[in-house]
């Protein structure tokens, strides 16, 4: 995926960057507290099963490091903008 079509979709996903290198998607999500970041961690593992596409993340108390890319492609994918919104849900962030 190019960097301007990687930019267009970003503008549906609140709170997600894209790295410098345009290659992945990153955020942090906050929870109040360890409980709740497993649970949106449990969910965002079903999705992530249900689609085939792993997340590389990153968990210390209440906070959820993501990020995403596709690494069969060596960049973002479609896949990656999937399971970051099905994130941004289980985390009750609407979509732009």
């Amino acid at each position: 995926m190019d960097k301007q079509e990687a930019e267009r979709r970003l503008g549906e996903l609140p709170g997600w960057a894209l790295r410098a290198d345009t290659k992945a998607l990153e955020r942090s999500f906050n929870f109040k507290n360890f409980r709740e970041a497993f649970g949106f961690m449990t969910q965002c593992a079903l999705a992530a099963e249900k689609l085939n596409h792993h997340p590389e993340w990153f968990n210390v108390y209440k906070r959820v490091d993501v990020v995403l890319t596709t690494h069969d492609t060596g960049g973002l994918t479609d896949l990656d903008f999937r399971l970051a919104k099905a994130m941004n849900r289980a985390a009750g962030i609407a979509d732009a």
